[in-house]
């Protein structure tokens, strides 16, 4: 999850996802699967769909490379 501009709250959440093979979920259940599990401020209100999340030299998810899409539509 990473931080997206937003004109009037300054900064809300997105996240970008990778599938596993053979997994499937649509944008909205993810959200709302997310939604149910944490604070009402920390679910993402944008979802995009990767095909692959970048790794660092450690393995982790640099978040800064993260990109999100450049549509203003919510996914």
């Amino acid at each position: 999850m990473i931080g997206l501009p937003h004109p009037e709250l300054g900064e809300e959440v997105g996240a970008a996802v990778a599938f596993r093979s053979g997994a499937t979920v649509t944008a909205e259940e993810l959200r709302e699967h997310v939604k149910a599990q944490v604070a009402d401020y920390k679910y993402p209100r944008r979802v995009w769909f990767v095909e692959a999340l970048p790794n660092g030299p450690t393995g982790k998810i640099p978040k800064r490379t993260i990109v999100a899409p450049t549509s203003q539509a919510r996914s």
